[in-house]
């Protein structure tokens, strides 16, 4: 059988800057589309997707970063789901989306999203669903495609073909839906 990727997309909100001290509150995921190698085949990311919102793990936390999502943390201290079955049931979720393909996240800036996911995997189920590094940071794909600096890669600098129509809420599952889109642009785009 040959390789196959799942593209899956993901957005993180937390209430600060590292796991550990501070919690990640929420995350979504939308599955961007498949490759082979040879031809990219991408499907509305809206139509498989996962959110969870989580306990805090920690009393710290970062005033400023609850602003952001606006997600409410007494709220999430009461009905929030525990971190051990949500991202058991994460896991899940991306075996069963993926089926049978190999699974590799994408993020906009993978960096953040990316350290959050793993170190959350690690500490409550031992392992991640993407291995230690099947991911794929959007800005950098588009750094390379267009020949600009890191520094020059944000969204307010990328072709606004290359941009999903849909807004930034901080909505972890919205946001997740958006790059997605952005993801799906890149991959196709020449440069």
């Amino acid at each position: 059988m040959a390789l196959v990727e799942l593209y899956i997309s993901v957005d993180v909100e937390a209430d600060g800057p590292i796991p550990g001290p501070y919690s990640m509150l929420s995350f979504g995921m939308a599955a961007c589309g498949t490759f082979d190698g040879t031809r990219f085949d991408p499907f509305d990311p809206a139509e498989r997707t996962f959110y969870a919102e989580l306990k805090p793990i920690s009393d710290d936390h970062d005033p400023r970063a609850l602003e952001v999502s606006g997600l409410d943390r007494e709220r999430l201290a009461r009905k929030g789901r525990a971190p051990e079955e949500a991202m058991r049931t994460a896991a899940a979720w991306v075996k069963s989306v993926a089926k049978g393909a190999l699974p590799v996240l994408v993020a906009y800036p993978l960096a953040y999203d990316w350290m959050w996911l793993y170190w959350y995997w690690m500490r409550f189920t031992s392992r991640s669903p993407f291995g230690h590094s099947r991911h794929l940071d959007m800005k950098t794909v588009y750094a390379a495609k267009a020949g600009a600096m890191v520094a020059e890669s944000t969204k307010r600098q990328m072709p606004e073909e290359l941009l999903s129509k849909r807004p930034h809420t901080h909505n972890a599952l919205d946001d997740a839906i958006e790059q997605a889109e952005l993801f799906q642009n890149l991959f196709r785009w020449e440069g």
